[in-house]
Order: C-alpha cells, then structure tokens, then sequence
C-alpha cells in the first residue's frame, strides 16, 4: 500500500500546480509513504520536521536566508565571527561567466540555492562544468516543496577545498532551544555509506539514520567544545536546526545550516530509536 501511496504522490508532484496547499498534502503523502504512519504534533523527530517543514516557520525570514549557501555566511559573520566561514573565491549569476573562469588546481564548485550538487576539483584535474549550467535554473523547491528555497535567486559559488581534502568529516550537529543535542557523523561516504550519532560529551549511540550503523569507533576531535559553541549561537534564533561543520581537529568552519534534515524522510535504524533519539534532542519522554 505505501509503495502505491509514494507512486501516487510522484505522479501528483509532476502535475499539481506549485501552492501551499498542493505542498503539504504532498509532503502528507510522502511522509505517509517514508514512515508507514500519520505525522502527530509531538517532539518526535520526524514528526517536528515535518511540522517545521509544513507550517509558516519554514518562511521564517532567517530559515529561508541561512538556505542560502552564500547568505549564509553573512550570517555566520554576524553571529560568531568571519574566521569559520569557507572562503569564497568567487559567485557566479551566469553559466557564460563561469565557464570563463580560470578554476584553482583545487576547489569546490557548487549551487547556493540547492542540496547535493557539487563539483570537486584537485591537483588541477579536468572538469566538465557543463554540468553546472543546469544549476542556474534550478529551483530547489519545485523538487522536493521544501519552501525556505522557493524564493532564492540561483547562484553558483566557488570555493577552496576545506583542509585541502575532499572527504571531510562532516560533523552535524542537532541542537534545540539554542542548546547542542547530539551530533551525527557519516563513515565511508565514497566506500559503503555508514552514519553513526555521539552525544555532545561524546558518548557512541547505537542507532544509526537511513544508512548502516558504524560499528566501530570515532576520535573525539580536539575542538569539540568550540565547535558546540559556535553551533549553539548559530541555532539562537531558531528552536530546532541542523548546523554542519567541518573539523581537522584543530579548527573548524561552518559547512551549512540545514532546516529539515533530509526533509522529514529518513529512518531511524532500528526504527524505534526515533524514540530514544526524539528524547536526547528535545529532553523529554516521549
């Protein structure tokens, strides 16, 4: 039945006109499907996600600029400072300017105003930036009715690679009420996807979230305690978000500021650990 449900709700997405209420009988739908289950009004962490997701908080001003991969960090400058942004190298309105750029040896080529789209470039290797071009009339919204990303203007921006390594450890950090929760690391990104959580004094979970939980043991960086600061004043203003940053252990940066993860999709591995995790994020039993 919730095969069919998600068949049905593809076909819909592909000839329902773009509005709130279309939106959220899809986003019912395909949670419908993801879940086998109603979404309720509750701390649970998929169904906070998808409440986030379906009412006007996802136009919350600051969710729909921090959505942005280069106002972001107008945002992280004026929250915790210019040293944990990435650098940016260059953005780019046209795909006719940025075919014209000359590329460093080593970069990360990506659009603001998307997920899951990138170009990695090192040791001057060629690359086809024809792929880019799409990029620019991209709306990430009409793809998944994930709202925060209907109004931004398509960009493409070039960056350095961070530590110079295009397999970071990206460290995903769930925080509520502008306090830090539980962090989420994927393993093997390249080499078999596996994810695993840590508490925030770094205490191993044994669950993981749509992928394979890693089975074996993490190093606690270094700068952890940095990094839960600057992740607790970049969740401030809002009550509950995703902030992602990248480590070499020693300093850190700010990868992007996520609104609803995977968008209200995935789950948990077993299943009933949305509920142990539901109960470390937002501090209640549920």
């Amino acid at each position: 039945m919730y095969k069919l449900i998600s068949l049905f709700r593809s076909f819909l997405h592909r000839i329902l006109p773009f509005s709130d209420s279309n939106d959220s009988f899809l986003n019912f739908l395909g949670f419908l499907a993801n879940h086998k289950r109603f979404p309720r009004d509750r701390l649970y962490f998929n169904d906070y996600l998808y409440k986030i997701k379906n009412t006007d908080e996802i136009l919350n001003p600051i969710r729909q600029f921090v959505s942005d991969k280069y106002l972001v960090k107008d945002y992280v400058r004026a929250k915790v400072g210019e040293q944990y942004n990435v650098p940016t190298i260059a953005v780019f309105n046209s795909y006719q300017d940025l075919k014209d750029f000359d590329f460093p040896a080593n970069c990360c080529i990506k659009p603001t105003q998307a997920s899951q789209a990138v170009i990695l470039r090192k040791n001057n290797e060629p690359i086809n930036i024809s792929e880019a071009e799409k990029w620019f009339e991209l709306n990430y919204y009409k793809k998944t009715r994930e709202r925060n990303y209907k109004y931004l203007k398509p960009k493409v921006i070039v960056e350095p690679l961070i530590f110079n390594s295009t397999d970071l450890m990206d460290y995903r950090i769930y925080c509520f009420k502008g306090k830090a929760k539980l962090i989420c690391l994927d393993v093997g990104k390249f080499t078999g996807y596996q994810r695993v959580f840590y508490t925030i004094d770094w205490v191993k979970q044994d669950f993981s979230l749509k992928y394979p939980l890693y089975e074996g043991e993490l190093e606690k960086p270094k700068n952890l305690d940095e990094m839960i600061i600057v992740a607790e004043k970049l969740s401030s203003e809002l009550d509950f978000v995703r902030i992602d940053l990248y480590s070499d252990g020693e300093s850190c940066l700010v990868g992007e500021i996520t609104n609803c993860h995977a968008a209200a999709s995935q789950n948990f591995v077993p299943l009933s650990a949305e509920k142990k995790a539901s109960e470390i994020i937002f501090g209640e039993r549920v």
